[in-house]
């Protein structure tokens, strides 16, 4: 299977109805809980390509561009976009959609770095050599 084949099969959607459990007091959603959820997503796409244990190392330039609010739904994706030795790199966009309307836009994106890891936490490669 080719690198291009595995990005596609790992690509992950993961979506939640925001409540106001998990607001501020804006009634949008925690930033703190946005970016979990993000690392979270990145994790499962890291882990579907690699198929190996895998450690978030870093996260860059997370980018709020709208608010979230209670009431709609957030579609958390998540796409491999670099595989290097013993890391790769994880877009991660978050969109919004209110409950009862067409209407879906890009609310959040940022990037994750994952490394593939042995039962001793030591780096490994991510691809079989």
């Amino acid at each position: 299977m080719t690198i291009e084949e595995k990005i596609k099969l790992s690509e992950t959607r993961i979506f939640k109805a925001v409540f106001p459990n998990t607001t501020n007091h804006y009634d949008t959603l925690f930033g703190g809980t946005a970016m979990s959820l993000m690392d979270e997503v990145a994790f499962i796409a890291a882990t579907r390509f690699s198929r190996k244990k895998m450690l978030t190392v870093s996260s860059d330039r997370i980018d709020f561009n709208k608010p979230i609010p209670s009431g709609t739904i957030a579609e958390f994706t998540a796409r491999v976009i670099h595989v290097g030795r013993t890391s790769l790199r994880v877009h991660v966009e978050i969109f919004i959609e209110q409950m009862y309307e067409d209407h879906r836009e890009q609310a959040i994106q940022g990037e994750f770095t994952m490394v593939a890891v042995d039962d001793d936490k030591n780096p490994i490669p991510i691809l079989d050599e």
